[in-house]
């Protein structure tokens, strides 16, 4: 565990990133964080607030993270979210809105990597969340010291420090921080995790006895994924946007094994930061394996003779927006070519493929075509590389199929 007086040793690994940006909220466990990378002479910062709309007073908040931020001499952004309709959990969109704004800001600003300021009581409070809802290993493993989403790094150096040697770090340098009202607002599962947390405290279950155990569970899980990482390197294959599953290598896997790997196929091949949930993926997995095609988080799973194929869904790769071509088009394809006026990335579609005669050259499913990038001008097809019509056009991968193991790491 990380003592109060080493708080700038646990920042000290960051030192060696050139640029970095920094999540901050004002609270005093992401302002402990900027404080203490400034303190250890990082010169590379950049600040960002997520800004979710929600209280009347969260601008003025960001207001103040930017006037604290210019005393330190360190850039600052706001980023403001508006996408929740007041449906759902709100929570869960909120956290899932903040990790995208954030990996948004720091590509835009030529960013790698973006500190958090998760601390030691998080991880306590995010096991008790874990456990109310009956999680597994994953969901009572805690959070990761870092972990992606794109092309962007997230760490968070403070997991092992408690909040209020934080504070008090704080206190002693006369820096004063936000407490956010919704922190007592007992409708979110967090807050009362942490009123939990309290009462425990007299048996000696506190964040530091909850941590060691979170440190035990956590090596298990790291374990128990660098096993199937492997297993994955020997018999899962990329085919142009798809996966193929051995299928005698899977169907002997153990079912749990067998989830994850399938969890990694679904979210490497759609994109989704979080796979879907177990009930329909234990359904599709059954007794005998998947026999059909199936559909399911944005993805057609398909049983051929000898594996299994993961392949994007066409009817989700229709919903897709067109982008330029110089964008990376359904979260995962970056087409380069000729260029011209007018031109647009989009789903080769069935209006498509009826103008590629040569399609069932390319040795593909004719749902992997419809559901592969194309070049267009209005509703003129001018390429589809895919499908091999039109010349001068390639298709790659954001992502490499040799970096699919590494989907098998859980974040």
């Amino acid at each position: 565990m990380t003592s109060p007086d080493n708080l700038i040793d646990a920042v000290a690994p960051l030192l060696r990133l050139g640029q970095l940006g920094v999540a901050v909220s004002g609270g005093s466990d992401s302002l402990a964080l900027l404080h203490l990378l400034h303190a250890a002479g990082h010169r590379g910062l950049r600040a960002a607030t997520v800004d979710h709309g929600l209280r009347a007073g969260s601008a003025a908040e960001a207001e103040r993270v930017a006037e604290i931020c210019a005393g330190l001499g360190i850039p600052h952004d706001r980023l403001d979210w508006t996408g929740w309709d007041g449906t759902g959990n709100l929570q869960d969109q909120a956290r899932r809105a903040r990790y995208r704004l954030l990996a948004d800001w720091a590509g835009a600003r030529g960013f790698g990597d973006v500190a958090l300021g998760h601390t030691r009581d998080d991880q306590a409070e995010t096991m008790l969340m874990g456990l109310a809802r009956g999680a597994g290993l994953d969901g009572l493993s805690g959070m990761r010291p870092a972990f992606s989403r794109g092309a962007v790094r997230f760490h968070r150096p403070l997991l092992q420090a408690a909040r209020a040697d934080l504070q008090a770090w704080l206190k002693r340098r006369d820096i004063g921080w936000i407490d956010d009202p919704s922190n007592k607002d007992t409708r979110f599962d967090r807050v009362r995790a942490r009123a939990v947390l309290a009462a425990l405290a007299p048996l000696g279950i506190d964040a530091e006895a909850l941590g060691r155990s979170l440190d035990n569970l956590r090596g298990t899980r790291d374990a128990i994924e660098a096993h199937l990482a492997g297993w994955a390197a020997e018999h899962v294959q990329e085919d142009r946007g798809d996966l193929l599953i051995d299928a005698a290598a899977f169907g002997a896997l153990p079912e749990d094994f067998a989830r994850r790997i399938l969890n990694a196929a679904l979210r490497w091949v759609s994109g989704a930061d979080y796979p879907p949930r177990a009930a329909p993926v234990l359904a599709l997995l059954g007794p005998d394996r998947p026999r059909t095609a199936s559909t399911l988080h944005g993805c057609l799973v398909t049983s051929e003779p000898a594996r299994l194929r993961v392949a994007r869904e066409p009817e989700a790769a229709a919903r897709a927006p067109h982008v330029a071509t110089d964008a990376l088009w359904d979260g995962r394809w970056r087409l380069t070519g000729p260029g011209g006026p007018g031109l647009r990335i989009g789903a080769l579609g069935e209006a498509g493929l009826a103008e590629c005669p040569g399609w069932r050259d390319a040795g593909l499913p004719r749902a992997s075509l419809l559901a592969s990038p194309a070049v267009w001008r209005g509703g003129t097809l001018i390429s589809a590389p895919i499908a091999e019509f039109g010349a001068g056009w390639c298709a790659e991968l954001a992502q490499s199929g040799a970096d699919f193991p590494n989907a098998l790491v859980t974040h």
